[in-house]
């Protein structure tokens, strides 16, 4: 992209708001859409985020009939700042990089933190034994080192601890390779858009002698990558879904040799707006082999590819149906053969079966096994329930898609369970036995609302389940009854936080981050606190990238050999920025 003379773009700035005012504060400034940053959020954005987004990200609908350079003034009006800034996300750059680079150790899957869950049923939960912290360690957590990402505005990316090397992809586009004790950077890798799913590591083999254990992910234009996790060297990426809209959100779920990868999209967010042929995605799973990226099978959750059905007043074609995005982490049931995930809502109406439900499918063929629905009917597309155009649904749902990874459960007795959450506070207990037969159902929401409960997941020890409310505190709900075992609001005032983020457990003990940056430790066994830390500040990193933490939510805290690392910043839903990594032992 040509970058114009540094004066004609200054003049340019109030031009380019004025765009703004025109085309973006329907949405942005209004506080009844709270998934759009208000301006004086998006002035913490670099212009570089801003013009992906307006040319090839969720944003792009709103451009059209703009130019490059109108484009252009738009992104650095609002940002405040000019294109074109040195960019120190490269490890090469970075004045901490290691010296020296061991061959990888093998993964234990006991001490290592490898994936979302830490286990492939999703748990979240570390005895202390494994983690080599205890509960009496939880009040002497000190921080070790913080880490920057450089432009950053988001730590959505969790990270991964496998041979003492944390593994975490970034909002600014890079994956790095950091030494867990020390802080100091390997390698990074720059894949085609950014990264907000953890990595996984696992053996690899045709790559030579040297290239034992690949990294995997996905990032948000849907390709999917190998590394060499030693050296960071691409071994093989592929696109996973031809749709422009399509993205990997959540993390793929990586087991002896395939990886299965969900699919979203942010089709969601546009399709409402005349000018845009509303809507084609189609969520789905795909099963890739590991060793070379090839497709082994893939599931579409929408049935059938979509068929033009009419024409609005603009004459832009519409098409139906779609929707069904994938959010969350697949479970993966060796036992029985099977993947368990949650799904989102449909985009056209009338609202498919598979939407808002948890989906099995046959791990080796992709094949149905069973579905259930939690929430029939929701057809919802971004801003439809505030002003309809004829883009919307019919009959306009209410967004309860499942963005929480669902969780394999066992209890003390032998008895297995799948757990899942939703937005509108819903915990269920499905039977992967009798074909996904509810065993009970419970709501947990503290508040009045259909965002009153959990966003980004829970985590279970045996005897309970516990989930952060959206709305704010934490809930423990027995796995054996569905009742609820306590809840505490973490705050000691009226004024509350959301705490959306996934929960992780270490032991005896229940760690939650909050939108106010507050990262909480609770006893397992009433809720009361342990321990609490402030990541809602600056902080001096050993990469000497200026940094800050801000809201914790899409990505929890994880544990290994002794160590808990933890990213803060989340600029979405009136989130608080940030772009920091965390690493945090005993003193």
């Amino acid at each position: 992209m040509a970058v114009p003379d540094s004066t004609e773009r200054v003049l340019g700035t109030e031009y380019g708001f004025i765009i703004f005012q025109e085309r973006c504060t329907g949405c942005h400034g209004n506080p009844e859409v709270e998934k759009a940053p208000a301006p004086d959020v998006l002035r913490a954005v670099p212009p570089e985020r801003i013009y992906e987004a307006l040319t090839s990200g969720a944003m792009q609908v709103h451009t059209q009939g703009l130019t490059e350079q109108e484009i252009l003034r738009v992104a650095e009006s609002v940002s405040g700042r000019m294109m074109g800034t040195t960019n120190k996300g490269e490890a090469t750059a970075m004045p901490n990089q290691c010296q020296g680079n061991e061959p990888l150790g093998t993964p234990d899957a006991n001490t290592d933190w490898n994936g979302w869950g830490g286990t492939l049923a999703n748990n979240r939960f570390r005895s202390s034994e494994h983690a080599g912290l205890t509960e009496g360690d939880i009040p002497r957590l000190k921080l070790q080192w913080a880490f920057g990402f450089d432009r950053g505005i988001s730590a959505f990316g969790q990270p991964s601890i496998v041979s003492g090397r944390v593994y975490v992809g970034t909002d600014t586009g890079y994956v790095y390779s950091i030494d867990a004790i020390s802080g100091c950077v390997y390698w990074s890798f720059r894949p085609e858009s950014n990264v907000r799913n953890a990595i996984s590591i696992g053996p690899v083999v045709g790559y030579g002698e040297t290239t034992r254990y690949a990294a995997y992910f996905g990032d948000l234009k849907a390709n999917v990558y190998a590394l060499d996790a030693r050296t960071g060297r691409l071994l093989w990426q592929r696109r996973v879904d031809d749709h422009f809209t399509a993205r990997v959100t959540a993390s793929p779920a990586l087991h002896e040799g395939r990886l299965y990868v969900p699919l979203s999209s942010w089709e969601e967010a546009s399709g409402k707006e005349l000018v845009y042929p509303c809507c084609s995605f189609r969520g789905s799973i795909v099963a890739l082999d590991a060793n070379s990226g090839a497709t082994v099978w893939k599931t579409y959750l929408v049935e059938g590819p979509p068929q033009p059905v009419k024409k609005n007043s603009l004459g832009t074609q519409l098409w139906a149906p779609a929707g069904v995005a994938v959010w969350n982490t697949p479970i993966v049931d060796a036992k029985r053969r099977a993947i368990y995930f949650g799904t989102g809502d449909s985009y056209t109406f009338p609202a498919a079966a598979t939407s808002d439900a948890i989906v099995a499918l046959d791990m080796y063929t992709g094949e149905y096994l069973w579905v259930y629905q939690v929430h029939p009917g929701d057809a919802y597309l971004v801003g439809c329930q505030f002003t309809k155009t004829e883009n919307c649904p019919e009959e306009v749902g209410k967004d309860w898609d499942i963005p929480a990874p669902p969780i394999l459960a066992r209890l003390a007795d032998g008895r297995e369970m799948i757990i899942v959450s939703t937005k509108p506070g819903d915990v269920l207990s499905l039977n992967p036995d009798k074909g996904g037969e509810l065993n009970w159902r419970v709501n947990v929401a503290r508040k009045d609302s259909g965002y009153g409960g959990m966003r980004w997941g829970g985590a279970n020890d045996g005897e309970n389940a516990y989930f952060g409310l959206m709305s704010g505190g934490l809930v423990a709900v027995s796995l054996a009854t569905g009742n609820l075992s306590w809840y505490t609001p973490l705050t000691e005032n009226e004024v509350q936080s959301g705490h959306d983020a996934p929960v992780t457990i270490l032991g005896s003990a229940v760690f939650v981050g909050g939108m106010d940056g507050n990262l909480n430790a609770v006893s397992a066994a009433d809720g009361s606190l342990i321990w609490q830390y402030n990541t809602n500040r600056e902080f001096e990193t050993v990469n000497q990238v200026p940094a800050r933490g801000g809201s914790i939510s899409s990505a929890g805290p994880v544990f290994a050999n002794s160590m808990m690392f933890v990213g803060s910043g989340y600029m979405i839903i009136s989130g608080k920025p940030g772009n920091v990594l965390l690493a945090f032992s005993p003193e």
